[in-house]
């Protein structure tokens, strides 16, 4: 006689019990740290805004592993924010990287314990040459706070790793670096127009692309002068190849635009030996070179047309087409 087997525990659903457990641990020792260093937030933070605010030189990023990843970020995001700002790998300075550290620069050293080897080349060029010195820790009494001339002290908030591999100290370090980034940046009155100039590669700088980085200019705009036969228009258009003419009277203003559209309402009338101004579609919608790109294509879109001509003080400077805008990542 058989028995039943027993039903055995499924050891998946234990371990993601425990996987989540741990997870939520982990952010919530990290969030623990990030509500200390906002705390700790006070006069030394505010005069070290003011000390990089009127800085002549950059600032200077520096550190080894889990804190060059940390300084490396710091960098990137004051330099794309309006603070000149550089990054030096603590392991390659020796190396010949000091030499990226310049007269007036503020040097800015991160390091959980304070005592990295790697970090002592950095420290001493920045000693030697008189720049000043700031160093991001956890101990106050390491080397490295005691040889900053601004020490930053992370609060004694323990390691979310039960190994003590960095996690709630990169965060703080990290979440300390955005504060002081922004506090700059607000300091700077830095708009979306000037982060736009620094990221002209990614989305947000498709945002502040201007028609004239767009637009076609010079032998590709296709005119015509009033007086010009529509046998005349009718090449030009074909030959520029953007479905319509701009019009210009005889001080190079331009009057009118003559469209597919227009080609078609007078199409009965002896179109080929009528003048461009009897066909052309008067006072047409047009952009400057400085209108941006994005409110060139919604003109577009509201109108239902494909291009827009490009005009300063009335006069065509230029041509958009719906595609330029398109191909661009405009949306």
């Amino acid at each position: 006689m058989s028995s039943q087997p027993a039903v055995a525990a499924n050891p998946s659903t234990d371990h993601g019990a425990a996987s989540l457990d741990t997870a939520r641990m982990v952010i919530d020792r990290e969030m623990e740290g990030l509500q200390a260093v906002k705390q700790s937030l006070g006069t030394q933070f505010t005069a070290l805004v003011d000390l990089i605010y009127q800085l002549k030189g950059r600032v200077i990023f520096s550190g080894i592993g889990k804190s060059a990843h940390i300084a490396r970020k710091i960098a990137a995001t004051m330099a794309s924010t309006g603070t000149p700002a550089y990054f030096v790998h603590a392991a390659e300075a020796s190396h010949g990287d000091l030499g990226m550290i310049a007269p007036g620069d503020l040097v800015f050293c991160l390091s959980n314990s304070g005592e990295t080897k790697e970090l002592a080349d950095v420290v001493a060029y920045a000693k030697r040459y008189g720049n000043t010195l700031v160093g991001m820790v956890r101990r106050a009494e390491s080397t490295l706070a005691k040889d900053a001339d601004i020490a930053i002290i992370l609060p004694a908030v323990p390691e979310a790793s039960p190994v003590g591999a960095p996690t709630t100290s990169t965060t703080m370090m990290l979440a300390y670096g955005d504060a002081l980034a922004m506090a700059l940046l607000q300091k700077r009155g830095f708009t979306p127009s000037d982060f736009g100039k620094y990221h002209p590669g990614g989305k947000l700088g498709t945002q502040f692309l201007r028609v004239a980085s767009l637009m076609h200019g010079g032998d590709e705009l296709p005119l015509a002068n009033e007086a010009d036969v529509m046998e005349q228009v009718l090449l030009v258009m074909t030959a520029k190849r953007f479905g319509c003419a701009g019009v210009v009277d005889k001080t190079g203003q331009m009057v009118g635009i003559i469209t597919d559209g227009d080609l078609r309402r007078h199409m009965q009338d002896g179109l080929t030996k009528m003048q461009a101004v009897q066909v052309m579609t008067k006072n047409p919608v047009t952009v400057t070179p400085q209108t941006l790109a994005a409110e060139a294509l919604a003109v577009m879109n509201s109108k239902s047309i494909t291009s827009l001509f490009v005009v300063e003080a009335g006069v065509p400077v230029g041509i958009i087409h719906i595609h330029d805008c398109l191909r661009a990542g405009v949306m």
